[in-house]
């Protein structure tokens, strides 16, 4: 496998190596050891798929707040996605910046956002499936959002705003100046 650290080197955007031939190929999609062997220790606890229909439906940006913060690992099983990751760790260097990367089957990479991340995508072909595996349950009482087009953010999402198709929690989050810092940054190390 193939991790690569992005520009806010906390999230890696992860690609299994493909042995292939005329048949097709192989891979080995996850792998515990190598994980955690560069991440540290994580332990994923629930998985979760979304469908969308059509290209443009933009799901985020999302996070669960302590003590249920979750880490997630992100890949596009079909379609296409972009995947955003926000730095909302009060006391980072990075807080208020971000991360995208493309997702597809074809380039079969995962994307690892720890805690201390908002997360959204936007999809980019339409019948796009993504699955997330997370460390921490789902919470309903702890879930939480910023607004997708928070102009401090400067997310340069790949559709015009009248494409795209939310869901009303979505359309009314609050912005990143609006909320208290929910999670506090501590060096990793890496």
């Amino acid at each position: 496998m193939l991790f690569e650290r992005q520009f806010i080197p906390d999230v890696i955007k992860i690609t299994p190596k493909r042995h292939g031939d005329d048949r097709g190929f192989f891979s080995e999609l996850f792998r515990e050891d190598q994980f955690q062997a560069e991440v540290g220790p994580v332990r994923f606890v629930q998985d979760n798929q979304s469908l969308s229909a059509t290209a443009g439906t933009l799901r985020g940006l999302h996070f669960q707040r302590e003590p249920v913060g979750q880490g997630k690992l992100i890949r596009c099983l079909s379609g296409a996605i972009l995947d955003v990751a926000v730095d909302i760790r009060s006391g980072s260097s990075t807080y208020g910046q971000h991360v995208a990367a493309e997702l597809t089957p074809e380039n079969g990479a995962w994307l690892w956002i720890p805690v201390g991340f908002a997360h959204g995508f936007v999809t980019l072909k339409p019948e796009t499936t993504v699955l997330y595996k997370v460390t921490s349950y789902y919470s309903p009482e702890h879930d939480s959002g910023i607004r997708w087009n928070d102009p401090a953010l400067s997310i340069n999402w790949p559709m015009p705003e009248a494409s795209l198709t939310l869901s009303a929690k979505d359309q009314t989050a609050p912005l990143l100046e609006q909320i208290e810092p929910p999670f506090q940054y501590a060096a990793t190390g890496a």
